[in-house]
């Protein structure tokens, strides 16, 4: 599943996922969906508030669907969008065992981003991939928005690869764990 939090309507972030979210249902035939929180708000969370939502009850519904996610965010001022933040408020225990990706539009590379929506999902009992994938419009795409950076192209492609096959197995052996009587497990010990 893919979340782009950017607020603008034509999105660097949000055209490197669907790009990266294209790969994996062709190439790889697994199925995706994407969240663009600039067309399906959340509102902002409130813990001691219940969400009587139509947006909160379909996107809840995807994300317990899912077992990997791709985060794509604009760098604002060295931090994730407001908005990816305020959906990973919304989620924890949904995202145990599954595995993620990241994506950040960025002139200055956007590592203390990533390391930020890491930190956030870390705290969710979630995987990280090692890498993430960061893209300069500047240098990385043409005047229409294509991309034409080969080394960007690669590195996406391989973002997929990787979130289909390790994010497969880690949660395969994450709900094997979850139903097994094996009480030392990290399943275990988090749910």
């Amino acid at each position: 599943m893919g979340i782009g939090s950017s607020m603008r309507k034509n999105s660097f972030s949000t055209k490197a996922l669907r790009s990266v979210l294209e790969i994996i249902s062709m190439k790889y035939k697994a199925e995706v969906r994407l969240l663009n929180l600039f067309e399906t708000e959340l509102p902002m969370y409130r813990p001691s508030t219940g969400f009587e939502n139509k947006n909160v009850e379909k996107i809840t519904s995807d994300v317990n669907w899912a077992n990997v996610f791709l985060l794509a965010s604009p760098d604002y001022h060295g931090s994730m969008s407001g908005a990816m933040k305020n959906f990973l408020d919304f989620f924890w225990k949904e995202f145990s065992g599954k595995t993620f990706g990241y994506i950040v539009s960025s002139h200055e590379k956007g590592l203390t981003v990533m390391d930020q929506m890491r930190t956030a999902v870390r705290q969710c009992y979630a995987w990280s991939l090692p890498y993430g994938i960061s893209i300069n419009e500047r240098e990385d795409l043409d005047q229409v928005g294509q991309i034409v950076n080969k080394r960007l192209q690669s590195r996406m492609e391989m973002l997929a690869r990787d979130l289909v096959v390790y994010g497969g197995i880690i949660y395969s052996q994450f709900t094997n764990d979850k139903d097994s009587s094996e009480p030392n497990t990290f399943a275990h010990y988090y749910l």
